[in-house]
């Protein structure tokens, strides 16, 4: 059901799991942004690295750039949801996701489950309420 006066807007991010899968990147209705699970692909080039650290930075900037589309940041996150194929990756990643959501603190629960292709290590979901 859409609301006129609050319009539902989907942003793609180009992953060509979005077209296979039927589903957006995010979706945002004001004041809210849901932001899909998000993995390291470069969806420029579709291609993945091999480290998970290198992966949850690649998955952080691509929720960044939809979080800017949806003209929203990572101040305006208030949940985080994490996925681990490996949960030991978990700890690895600390520093990485300090570096974004230290200072905002967002409620948070990792996971751990297998990823749909073997080659991700880390898949990321957020949630934002823009101020």
């Amino acid at each position: 059901m859409s609301n006129k006066q609050n319009p539902r807007r989907l942003i793609s991010s180009g992953s060509m799991f979005e077209e296979k899968v039927g589903y957006s990147r995010a979706v945002c209705s004001d004041p809210w942004v849901f932001v899909a699970g998000t993995t390291g692909f470069n969806y420029d080039t579709m291609q993945i690295s091999e480290d998970v650290v290198e992966q949850c930075r690649q998955t952080l900037e691509n929720i960044r750039k939809v979080l800017v589309e949806a003209h929203s940041s990572f101040e305006d996150v208030v949940r985080v949801t994490y996925i681990f194929p490996d949960y030991q990756d978990f700890q690895l990643c600390w520093p990485v996701l300090r570096e974004y959501f230290g200072d905002i603190r967002p409620a948070s629960t990792m996971y751990s489950a297998r990823l749909a292709d073997p080659r991700m290590k880390v898949e990321i979901e957020v949630t934002a309420l823009k101020q």
